[in-house]
C-alpha cells in the first residue's frame, strides 16, 4: 500500500513538474541570475584605458543589460578597459538579451565600427561570444598588437614624440609636426593593397612607425598614439573600405587622413600633401573621393 502512495505522490509531483516547467525554470533562473550577477565587476582597467565617452557608446558600472545600447556600452567598456575575458549575465526579465548578443556576435561589422572607438593596443583582432541557456554571456577578445609590438611601438613613438613635438607650439601645429613625421617616414604598402602581398605589419601602428610602411588602419593608429600624447580626444572613424582619424580639437570634431595625404603616384616619387587635414564633414565631402561615406548614426559626433 505505501508503495502505491509513493508511486501517486511522485507521479504527482512529475505531472506538477512538467505543467509548471516553465515557471520553474523561471524561478530556477532568476535565483542563480541573482547569485551570479551581483558578482560581476570589471575589476582594473589597464593603462590604455579611455576615461571619456562618445556618443555611440559609453563606459559604463553596470553589467545588467537591459537594453540593446547597454550591451554596446558592456563590450565597448570590457575592450576599452583592455581586457582578453569577460563574463556578465543577461537578467531573466530582458527576454531579448540573448537574441541581441547573438545579433552583435554575428555583426562584424558593428563589432569594428566599436573597435574604432578604443585605444589602438586595447584594439581587437577578433571577439568571440559564447553564451549557454542559464543567460551567461562570455567574451573572449584577441587583440590587434602582441606585447612585443607594442613596446616596440612605444619605444619609436617617444623617440619621435621628443623630435617633433614641441610643448611650446599649439596643438594644431603639433598635430601637423606628428602628421608630416609620419607620411615623410613611411610609404603606402600598395603591395598588400593591390596584391595580397604581405609583408608588414602595414595595418597596424607598428607599419609605419617601425617598418616604414603602411596602410590605412596603420596610418590611422600611428596618429592615435600620438593624439593620446597630446591628450586629444579622438577616435577612428570607418567607411567600408577606408579608416581614418575623428580629432576633437577646438570644440569642433574634424576629419584627419594620413593615407589621401600620401598619394600614391605614378613615378612611386614620395609626396605629402594636407588636403585632409583637420577639415570638416563640408570640405571632406567637397573631395569627393568616394572612400569616405560613413554612418552618421555610429560617428554622431558630425552629425
Amino acid at each position: 500500500m505505501k508503495k502505491y502512495i509513493f508511486l501517486i505522490i511522485l507521479l504527482l509531483l512529475l505531472g506538477f513538474t512538467v505543467w509548471q516547467k516553465e515557471n520553474i525554470v523561471k524561478f530556477y533562473n532568476r535565483v542563480m541570475y541573482k547569485f551570479q550577477a551581483q558578482n560581476v565587476k570589471l575589476g582594473e582597467t589597464n593603462k590604455y584605458y579611455r576615461n571619456y565617452n562618445f556618443d555611440f557608446v559609453q563606459n559604463t558600472k553596470s553589467f545588467e543589460p537591459h537594453s540593446r545600447q547597454d550591451i554596446l556600452n558592456i563590450y565597448y567598456t570590457v575592450i576599452n578597459a583592455g581586457k582578453d575575458r569577460f563574463s556578465f549575465y543577461c537578467p531573466p526579465e530582458y527576454e531579448e538579451c540573448i537574441d541581441e548578443i547573438n545579433y552583435l556576435a554575428n555583426d562584424q561589422t558593428l563589432l569594428s565600427h566599436i573597435n574604432n572607438f578604443v585605444h589602438p593596443f586595447n584594439g581587437f583582432k577578433n571577439v568571440e561570444t559564447e553564451y549557454n541557456s542559464l543567460g551567461k554571456v562570455t567574451i573572449k577578445v584577441k587583440k590587434s598588437y602582441t606585447k612585443k609590438e607594442i613596446k616596440d611601438v612605444e619605444k619609436k613613438v617617444n623617440e619621435i614624440e621628443k623630435e617633433v613635438i614641441d610643448k611650446k607650439k599649439s596643438t594644431e601645429d603639433n598635430i601637423k609636426n606628428v602628421h608630416d613625421y609620419i607620411i615623410n617616414h613611411s610609404k603606402y604598402d600598395s603591395e598588400r593593397s593591390d596584391n595580397n602581398v604581405v609583408n608588414y605589419r602595414s595595418d597596424i601602428a607598428y607599419g609605419p612607425l617601425v617598418q616604414g610602411y603602411g596602410l590605412c588602419g596603420g596610418y590611422t593608429d600611428a596618429m592615435e598614439l600620438f593624439l593620446e600624447k597630446l591628450n586629444v580626444k579622438s577616435y577612428k572613424i570607418s567607411s567600408e573600405n577606408h579608416v581614418w582619424n575623428a580629432v576633437y580639437i577646438n570644440n569642433a570634431w574634424k576629419h584627419l587622413d594620413l593615407t589621401w595625404d600620401d598619394p600614391v603616384t605614378s613615378d612611386k616619387s614620395d609626396m605629402l600633401e594636407h588636403n585632409f587635414f583637420l577639415i570638416d564633414t563640408k570640405k571632406l565631402k567637397s573631395l569627393n573621393t568616394g572612400q569616405h561615406v560613413f554612418e552618421l548614426t555610429i560617428y554622431k559626433e558630425f552629425k
